[in-house]
């Protein structure tokens, strides 16, 4: 195993992570920052308002993004498994 493997493997790791955090966090950005602008509009001062609006979406993506982000982590762990054969010898 050598070191240029180890971040070759870091590297990727990282950017699937990227991949899969992406779509959740990009959607709790979208629904918090409709929440506070209508907050400020209405001049509503509640910070638990924004719970449940993020709570729904993030619901609703994990509903529709749910089996692709499962799918993209068990072909990157599958990966790492079929090449510590590779990477020991």
């Amino acid at each position: 195993m050598t070191p240029e493997y180890v971040v070759q493997v870091g590297r990727h790791a990282l950017e699937v992570l990227l991949i899969v955090a992406a779509p959740l966090l990009g959607v709790a950005l979208v629904v918090g920052l409709v929440v506070s602008v209508l907050q400020a509009i209405t001049q509503i001062n509640e910070n638990t308002l924004s719970f449940l609006p993020k709570l729904l979406a993030l619901a609703a993506t994990l509903g529709i993004a749910g089996p692709w982000l499962i799918a993209m982590l068990t072909d990157f762990i599958r990966e790492i498994f079929m090449s510590i054969p590779g990477a020991i010898g």
